[in-house]
């Protein structure tokens, strides 16, 4: 299990944001609406990094990239690729487990309109670098769009312009690890065909061959 510098789901530095989930919770009180953990092995090789929790996904189910379209194509090539006992993700309850992969996001709350402001990426760098710093050697960083790109630099004291952010581009990380960049898989993306199966699991297969060669 993670300690507190990594994860805290007492947080309510960002007022904008723990202002908004007080209000999702008395519109939705079913739903999680809280901080949303990091989610996998907390020894894994594998760091998957989101933007942040959807209000219909993990904001919901209280698991990343759970219960929304986002984690459709994820949690596929996770399963694809043996980082996962199973393609769906659907409740805390799904008997789904990790292997050598978590996953996080660069924002742990519910952002209004999916658009957390710069400062509440700032401000909740320091859980993603905290995270980072668990990590094992040679470990791969997979960020899933920009935002989560520039956090992971962030994370790593980097300027946004130490690595272009591209998709399925990889950036040699100090200390060892490497970024392997992401478009995100939103509806958005999905359906403006921005990204496919088959791209992501491009992706994926450079994972496992990185892994691969860093045993």
């Amino acid at each position: 299990m993670l300690d507190s510098n990594c994860f805290n789901q007492d947080c309510r530095d960002c007022q904008r944001l723990a202002g908004f989930l007080d209000n999702v919770k008395l519109k939705y009180p079913d739903y999680h609406a809280q901080p949303v953990a990091p989610f996998g092995d907390p020894a894994a090789q594998l760091l998957v990094v989101g933007l942040a929790p959807g209000m219909h996904g993990a904001n919901a189910s209280g698991r990343p990239f759970t219960g929304d379209y986002a984690g459709l194509l994820l949690y596929q090539a996770l399963y694809d690729f043996g980082f996962s006992n199973q393609a769906d993700s659907a409740a805390l309850d799904d008997g789904l487990v990790l292997n050598n992969c978590r996953i996080t996001n660069a924002v742990k709350c519910l952002p209004p309109q999916n658009k957390p402001t710069g400062d509440e990426i700032k401000r909740c760098n320091r859980y993603l670098a905290a995270e980072i710093e668990t990590l094992p050697d040679n470990a791969v960083i997979l960020a899933l769009g920009n935002i989560a790109h520039q956090a992971v630099l962030r994370a790593y004291g980097l300027k946004s312009s130490a690595a272009k952010f591209g998709h399925h581009q990889c950036f040699q990380l100090p200390g060892g690890n490497v970024l392997v960049s992401s478009y995100h898989c939103s509806r958005y993306n999905v359906q403006t065909k921005r990204l496919s199966m088959a791209m992501l699991a491009d992706v994926f297969a450079t994972i496992r061959s990185l892994l691969a060669g860093r045993d």
